[in-house]
C-alpha cells in the first residue's frame, strides 16, 4: 500500500469515528438540555475537550480489526470511539491531578470553569477549586459513557462482555499506573528505570496501545495466539513510544512537537531519562534545578548537558529502540497474517524514526 492509500485509509477510519462521536455528543446535548443550560454547557465543554486529537486509540482498534479481516466498520468505529472517550476521561482527570488548567494550547475543563468563576469575581483559589470540581464531573461522564459506546456498537452476547472486560482491564491498569506516578512525585528516593518502565506500561501503554489492539483483534474473531501477539506488540511499542515522547519533552524541536522543552523539567517529571540520570554522579551538579517552577532556559540547557554527559540520553534512546524491536518481533508470528505486519510496520518505523 503506497503513501496515498495509507492516508486515504486513515482518513476514512477517522471520519467514521468522528461520526460516532458526533452522534454520541448530539444525543447527550439533547438529554442535557432538558436538565438546564448549565448542564448543557458542561457537555459542550466536554465535547470541545474531546475534539482535536489524533484519534490514535480508535486508529489502533480499526487497524487491528481490518488487518485481521474485519468488515463491520461501524462496530469497529464504536469500539474505537469507546477508547477515545476513555482517553478523554483520563486526561481530564489527569489534569486535575496535575493541577493543570491548559490542554492543547487552550483552557481545559478545569481552566474554562475557573475562568468563568474568576470573571464573575470569585477569588482565584475558590475559582480553581470550582474548575477542578467540574472537571471531575466531566471526566466521570466520559468514563461511564465509554462503556455505553460499546453497547451501541451492535455487538452482543459473549463478545460484548469480552469487549467490556478489555476496556475494564485498560482502565484498571491505567489507574494503577497513575497511582504509582503520583507516588513517585512524593517519594524521597528517585524511582528506578524498571519502576518507570512499569509505570508507563500501566498508565499509558495499556489503554493507548495494548487494549485497543486486543479489542480490535477480538472483534475480528482472531485466534487467541493472534490476540496475544498483538497484545505483546502493543505493550512493547507503547513503552517505546512513551520513552521517545519523554525524550522529546526535553530534547525535542518545539516547532515539531508543539510542546515546550521546559515543561517536564520544571514539573520534575519522572521518566526513564531522569531515572538513569539520578543514578549518575554528574546529576549532583543540577539536581537542585530539576523541578524548579522558575527554571530558565539557561538552567534547562545545563540539565540537558548533564543528561548528555552522563549518558542518560543515549541510554533512553537505546531502550526505546530495544522495546520497538521487541514489538516488531512480536509481529513476526505465524499466527498473524502478512496484512497485520504491513499495517503496523509504519508505526514501528515512526517510533524508531523519532529516536535520534
Amino acid at each position: 500500500m503506497d503513501t496515498h492509500d495509507l492516508v486515504a485509509v486513515s482518513e476514512r477510519r477517522q471520519k467514521h469515528v468522528e461520526r460516532v462521536l458526533a452522534a454520541f455528543f448530539s444525543d447527550s446535548h439533547y438529554r442535557a438540555k432538558a436538565l438546564g443550560a448549565p448542564y448543557e454547557r458542561l457537555w459542550e465543554t466536554l465535547e470541545r475537550n474531546a475534539s482535536g486529537g489524533k484519534r490514535f486509540r480508535p486508529r489502533m482498534v480499526m487497524a487491528a480489526y481490518e488487518s485481521l479481516g474485519g468488515t463491520d466498520h461501524d462496530a469497529a468505529a464504536h469500539i474505537g470511539a469507546a477508547f477515545e472517550l476513555l482517553h478523554t476521561a483520563l486526561i481530564v482527570h489527569d489534569d486535575v491531578i496535575d493541577r493543570d488548567f491548559v490542554r492543547r494550547g487552550g483552557p481545559n475543563v478545569s481552566g474554562r470553569y475557573r475562568d468563568i468563576a474568576t470573571t464573575a469575581g470569585i477569588p482565584l483559589p475558590v475559582a480553581e477549586h470550582r474548575g477542578m470540581s467540574v472537571a471531575i464531573i466531566a471526566g466521570d461522564l466520559a468514563l461511564f459513557n465509554s462503556y455505553r459506546l460499546i453497547d451501541r456498537s451492535g455487538v452482543d452476547g459473549l463478545l460484548r462482555t469480552r469487549l467490556h472486560d478489555i476496556l475494564d482491564e485498560a482502565m484498571f491498569v491505567s489507574a494503577a499506573g497513575e497511582l504509582y506516578d503520583v507516588d513517585f512525585s512524593i517519594r524521597s528516593d528517585p524511582p528506578t528505570v524498571d519502576e518507570i518502565v512499569e509505570m508507563e506500561r500501566l498508565k499509558t501503554a495499556g489503554y493507548s496501545f495494548e487494549g485497543p489492539l486486543v479489542a480490535g483483534s477480538v472483534l475480528a474473531g482472531a485466534e487467541p495466539a493472534a490476540v496475544d501477539a498483538l497484545a505483546t506488540f502493543g505493550r512493547d511499542i507503547g513503552i517505546a513510544y512513551q520513552i521517545v515522547d519523554d525524550l522529546l519533552g526535553v530534547f525535542g524541536d518545539e516547532s515539531d512537537t508543539g510542546k515546550t522543552t521546559l515543561g517536564d523539567l520544571r514539573e520534575g517529571k519522572r521518566t526513564v531519562l531522569l531515572a538513569h540520570a539520578t543514578a549518575q554522579p554528574e546529576w549532583a551538579e543540577v539536581s537542585g534545578l530539576f523541578g524548579s517552577p522558575d527554571l530558565t532556559e539557561a538552567d534547562a540547557a545545563r540539565i540537558r548537558s548533564v543528561l548528555e554527559s552522563a549518558g542518560s540520553r543515549r541510554f533512553a534512546e537505546a531502550l526505546a529502540r530495544d522495546f520497538a524491536n521487541r514489538a516488531w518481533e512480536a509481529l513476526v508470528n505465524d499466527s498473524l497474517p502478512d496484512s497485520v505486519r504491513e499495517e503496523f510496520r509504519p508505526i514501528v518505523a515512526s517510533v524508531l524514526g523519532r529516536v535520534r
